[in-house]
């Protein structure tokens, strides 16, 4: 047994493309399997825990949360993060989304972040809590060497559920679980104000798979809350059919050097400019939607979105442009925001 593990091993060593061949076998595996855990969890807790009101509603679904102390009266804006796919729990940003997240707090004393929704998962627990593949995952998130490309381990598992809330038949499941997660996450960084005098906004800010799930979440949300919902895809991959009809605006931001966010254009129909009648293409003739070019940025990386590299020919690292583009955005005041309705398709 210990000498057939070797030789796999060894196999695997011996090129890329063998690693992609047992990517490609496990992500068909992966994708035959990937709904049954959010359906578990439905069956399980997921009706209950959401906490179904009559239609028209705007009441909350049942927090897990019971004892919170106000950080500020003045608090009226929740910048929600949700990370990209190579993602492992909901607690372990990188060293740059770190930065870009006490920063722009800093810049906006009237919001708290929440930065502990784990994307990926619709019980919002992470990848080395109480699964069966625990250890593989944390096998995968840890590795080394010539085995650190087992990361991608994780990256795939991780698509499916991107590709979950992305679909109509499962996807209504996952991102009421998801919107759960945040609601209550919020309710942990702060209370959540329950009058409909004291306006407040939520503003997602996702990037990678997390701009799809941020968009899947937004009905929800919308639904359960009297809020300004705002989305800011940062190099974000997306469907353009969830969340699109009913956010305030939605920002995509992408940099000149990033491919990956192209992905979302031609995979998803509701996205090409001839499927007139899909929320994407009503959003952006609508003036809802806007597209920018956020920089010389790559996808990811030391010189991504959060990367903390220098940018050539500046003095100011990757992440620092992202966080003036994110600043620039008028989405941090309710006459701003209001005022703003230009946009134009990607």
């Amino acid at each position: 047994m210990l000498q057939l593990i070797w030789r796999i091993l060894l196999w695997l060593r011996s090129g890329t493309l063998n690693l992609l061949i047992l990517a490609g076998i496990l992500l068909l595996i992966w994708g035959i399997f990937s709904p049954v855990g959010t359906i578990v969890w439905w069956v399980k807790e997921g009706s209950e825990s959401l906490g179904f009101k009559p239609e028209g509603s705007k009441n909350l679904p049942a927090s897990k949360k019971s004892n919170f102390v106000a950080k500020s009266a003045n608090i009226n804006c929740y910048i929600v993060f949700l990370p990209g796919v190579g993602d492992f729990s909901a607690d372990e940003l990188t060293p740059g989304e770190e930065e870009f997240l006490n920063r722009l707090i800093k810049s906006h004393t009237n919001c708290v972040a929440v930065s502990d929704v784990f994307p990926y998962s619709a019980a919002n627990e992470s990848l080395g809590g109480r699964r069966p593949l625990a250890p593989l995952w944390r096998f995968a998130n840890r590795a080394d060497g010539w085995l650190d490309m087992a990361d991608v381990l994780i990256k795939i598992r991780n698509l499916w559920r991107f590709a979950i809330s992305a679909d109509d038949r499962y996807g209504p499941i996952y991102n009421q679980g998801i919107a759960t997660a945040i609601i209550d996450r919020m309710q942990a960084a702060h209370p959540i104000p329950q009058s409909s005098n004291q306006p407040f906004k939520i503003i997602l800010i996702g990037t990678s798979g997390g701009a799809q799930v941020s968009l899947g979440a937004v009905p929800y949300l919308h639904e359960w809350l009297n809020a300004e919902i705002n989305v800011v895809s940062v190099g974000g991959v997306f469907a353009g059919d969830k969340g699109f009809n009913v956010s305030q605006h939605i920002y995509h931001l992408r940099g000149r050097r990033d491919w990956v966010e192209d992905i979302g254009r031609i995979v998803f129909p509701s996205r090409w400019p001839w499927t007139v009648g899909s929320p994407f293409n009503q959003a952006v003739r609508d003036g809802r939607y806007t597209a920018k070019i956020s920089g010389p940025h790559n996808h990811d990386g030391p010189q991504g979105y959060f990367g903390q590299d220098l940018a050539n020919g500046k003095h100011i690292s990757y992440v620092d442009i992202t966080l003036e583009e994110v600043n620039k955005l008028p989405i941090w005041s309710v006459q701003k925001s209001s005022a703003v309705r230009q946009g134009k398709p990607d």
